[in-house]
C-alpha cells in the first residue's frame, strides 16, 4: 500500500464507532484500526510513526490499567486518528511528496530546528536530501560501510550548506539514515 489511508477513519465512521452500544468493542475496533495504521506508516515515515506509536501505546497504557474509561480511551484513539488523518494531509499543504514529508520530519524532529530555520528552508533540504539519497544509494549500501559512510558525508554536506544548526546534525543526519534506510528498497528496486 503506497499511501496509507485513513478514510475508514472518516469522521462519519468515527461517529458511528462513538455511536456503538458496546464501548469495549469500539474500543478494540479502534485500536486495532489504528495499530494496522502504524503498521503501514512505519514503513514509509520514521518520525511519525515513531510519534504516534507513543501516544497509542500512552493512551492504551492508561486503559488497560484501568486510569481511563472505555469512553474516554474511544475519544483519545478518535482524536488520534484525527491527528494522523492532518499529518497525511501536510505534506499536500506543504507541497511535498511523501517521501520528502518522511525526510522533511526527520529534519524537523528537533523542535529547535523547525523554529530556527523555518517551514520553507527546511522543504528545501527535504527535496534535495531525497534527490541526492536516491541518487546515491544502491541495493546494498545498508550493508556496506564504504557506501553508508559517503551517504552519511553527503547528507551532512546538504545540512552544512543550508545552514542546518552544528549542534543538532548529529541527531539529523543518524534520523535521516534511518528514514532513507527504510525507503531504500523501494528506491533500488
Amino acid at each position: 500500500m503506497q499511501k496509507p489511508d485513513l478514510s475508514i477513519l472518516s469522521d462519519a465512521f468515527l461517529s458511528e464507532v462513538r455511536g456503538l452500544k458496546h464501548k469495549n468493542v469500539a474500543a478494540e475496533l479502534l485500536e486495532k484500526l489504528l495499530k494496522d495504521e502504524l503498521k503501514v506508516r512505519s514503513k514509509r515515515n520514521l518520525v511519525q510513526s515513531q510519534l504516534f506509536s507513543e501516544k497509542l501505546k500512552k493512551t492504551l497504557n492508561g486503559y488497560h490499567n484501568r486510569a481511563i474509561s472505555t469512553l474516554e480511551v474511544i475519544e483519545e484513539l478518535i482524536q488520534l486518528a484525527k491527528e494522523m488523518d492532518a499529518a497525511t494531509k501536510r505534506g499536500a499543504d506543504l507541497g511535498l511528496s511523501d517521501d520528502e514529508v518522511a525526510f522533511y520530519d526527520a529534519l524537523a524532529a528537533n523542535g529547535s530546528a523547525r523554529q530556527i530555520m523555518g517551514d520553507t528552508q527546511l522543504k528545501v533540504i527535504a527535496t534535495e536530501l531525497i534527490t541526492m539519497v536516491r541518487k546515491s544509494t544502491t541495493i546494498d549500501w545498508t550493508l556496506r560501510e564504504g557506501a553508508r559512510a559517503r551517504i552519511r558525508v553527503l547528507v551532512k554536506r546538504i545540512l552544512n550548506k543550508h545552514g542546518y544548526p552544528p549542534d543538532l546534525q548529529e541527531a539529523a543526519v543518524k534520523t535521516v539514515l534511518q528514514q532513507a534506510e527504510l525507503l531504500c528498497a523501494e528506491w533500488a528496486g
